[in-house]
């Protein structure tokens, strides 16, 4: 395995790579989003206890774990670069830390919109809506940090060790509902032994959190590109490919 990956260091191999990727996470982003929304939001059966309302967990729970999902990704890159200094791997922590902070906040701003008719306001300092605003916050901090270095090579060390701190919130996030007396609602999907949750609702759900994954891969790829292109400018692969676009 590390034999196979040990040519993806190169910049250029990595470039490469993720074009070659790129579309096939777009075209199985697109028929899963439409299957998962229509299904969801016009042919599941409507919740016994909240009615339509609940049809809004088609956006936020996919959402929702697809930022926890990113953050992760970005551990492990952290991790990987901080250890083996691979510069490749603080740049795919640059990349998709934007994207995961996308994914929080529209986690949140569902999140929001389905509580006001269930718990009567927009927002209560529930441990797991807080949790989840934390999260945002560091999200914004390592953006702000990369962001506030010229040298990006020290950005990207600064970055990582940051992403690193703010895993302890991960397991704070998840297990939350379990920890404290919150008015979230606990596991569903995650109970595979008896998911709290109809088999019509349920295979909607899975399509959606397929499709936002998929599109979570697409966009941090493209962002890894360009984050590539960016810190290679002056490099001779990068100007031949320039050039080459140019003439095309």
């Amino acid at each position: 395995m590390w034999k196979w990956l040990h040519p993806y260091a190169k910049a250029e191999d990595s470039y490469a790579l993720a074009g070659k990727l790129m579309p096939w996470f777009l075209i199985l982003t697109i028929p899963s989003f439409i299957i998962g929304l229509v299904w969801g939001l016009l042919f599941a059966p409507a919740d016994y206890q909240q009615g339509d309302s609940f049809r809004i967990i088609y956006i936020h729970v996919p959402a929702a774990m697809m930022a926890m999902g990113a953050y992760s990704a970005m551990a492990i890159a952290a991790f990987i670069g901080l250890v083996w200094q691979l510069r490749l791997a603080e740049m795919a922590v640059a990349a998709t830390a934007p994207v995961g902070a996308v994914y929080t906040f529209i986690a949140l701003f569902t999140g929001a919109a389905w509580g006001k008719p269930m718990w009567g306001a927009w927002w209560v300092w529930d441990a797991r809506l807080t949790s989840e605003l934390i999260l945002l916050f560091v999200y914004m901090g390592i953006i702000a940090l990369y962001n506030a270095f010229s040298d990006k090579v020290l950005a990207g060390r600064a970055a990582s060790i940051l992403t690193l701190v703010g895993v302890i919130n991960l397991p704070i996030i998840h297990f939350s509902v379990v920890w404290w007396n919150t008015l979230h609602q606990g596991a569903t999907i995650t109970k595979f032994e008896q998911p709290s949750i109809a088999t019509e609702m349920l295979i909607p759900l899975l399509v959606m959190i397929f499709s936002f994954a998929t599109f979570l891969g697409f966009m941090i790829l493209y962002r890894f590109r360009n984050e590539l292109l960016k810190r290679e400018q002056h490099r001779a692969w990068v100007i031949k490919l320039v050039h080459a676009k140019e003439r095309g």
